[in-house]
């Protein structure tokens, strides 16, 4: 009774009621598959009227491309179309095979991007309108159960004028486009965004630029946007601590000011930004940022007490005693 009812509100043809299956999961939704034609980046983006889309829709594998498949969302062209995109087909022959033998087709909204920048896409006649896709250089857009017929038109137009951005952000730039001119007729559950390398290093647990999903909120894609914010900012720390490790101290410093200017509030930053000054002989110019962090938060002080045993803090025992005073 409960599908039933659910396959009326979503004004479900008879036709795409038929060949549904339950390994079939709906995802009724507007996404962007894409390729930064100078990093040779690969993405996915999508959101949707569906508890965590970002699991069916995207897939991407480093040095290889990208696929989104939805409406009524067969998985297996995820993977089988990465494998055969890794075999050597282009986008298009690609998704020739993948539709080749789909009995559920008129009911399939599939794109693919390939490394070359190459794009197929495939809108089945038995989607729910408004449905449509719309493909430019090295990308394609494409939606279905919207509220109007202006979403594809208006994600390309966010991802052109975007240009010279990351690729993250042109993604972010097009799927919040399509929110303003209607989005989903059903309304916003969750949303995601994945990037992959233009080349694979052989370490795919190590290959995803950015892996960022909004599983279930009222906002999701202004979450999955605050998300790729603090990943922007943490990647900041991260190329701040290989500067350390390279003994770049003034590159160091600069990309840990990066970060804690985006979140000026995160003790985390400032805690192992301030670590690294008294590591490196500059304990005067960490004390006032040891004190306002321990007067916020106690348990970063006890925190201190570890470190030395395990030598992520070599200051002195003076030095020691000089900071855990605070």
């Amino acid at each position: 009774m409960k599908k039933s009812l659910f396959f009326f509100l979503s004004f479900l043809s008879i036709q795409a009621f038929a060949q549904f299956k339950a390994s079939e999961p709906l995802a009724h939704t507007f996404s962007i598959v894409a390729r930064d034609p100078i990093t040779g980046e690969m993405a996915v983006g999508v959101q949707s009227h569906w508890f965590s889309v970002g699991t069916s829709v995207s897939w991407a594998e480093a040095g290889v491309g990208a696929v989104a498949t939805q409406s009524f969302t067969n998985k297996s062209f995820g993977i089988r179309g990465l494998k055969l995109l890794k075999e050597g087909k282009t986008a298009q022959e690609a998704l020739n095979i993948l539709l080749s033998d789909d009995p559920g087709i008129d009911v399939r909204q599939v794109a693919i991007v390939d490394n070359k920048g190459n794009v197929a896409v495939h809108t089945g006649k038995g989607c729910v309108q408004f449905a449509g896709d719309l493909k430019g250089e090295q990308y394609s857009v494409q939606s279905n159960m919207m509220l109007t017929n202006k979403v594809p038109a208006a994600m390309s137009k966010a991802f052109e004028a975007s240009k010279g951005k990351p690729l993250s952000q042109r993604i972010m730039a097009a799927l919040n486009a399509a929110q303003v001119v209607g989005g989903d007729i059903r309304g916003k559950q969750s949303a995601a965004i994945l990037v992959v390398p233009a080349v694979s290093k052989g370490e795919p647990w190590n290959e995803r630029t950015v892996d960022l999903r909004v599983d279930d909120s009222a906002e999701p894609l202004k979450e999955l946007e605050r998300l790729l914010k603090v990943h922007e900012a943490y990647q900041f720390m991260n190329e701040g601590d290989l500067a350390v490790e390279k003994n770049d101290m003034p590159k160091a410093m600069t990309l840990y000011g990066n970060a804690m200017k985006m979140f000026p509030e995160n003790l985390e930053m400032q805690y192992w930004t301030a670590v690294t000054l008294a590591n490196n002989k500059e304990v005067s110019k960490a004390l006032p940022m040891f004190k306002k962090i321990f007067a916020q938060d106690k348990n970063w002080k006890e925190m201190t007490k570890r470190l030395p045993a395990v030598k992520l803090l070599t200051v002195s025992d003076a030095e020691l005693k000089q900071i855990l005073s605070l």
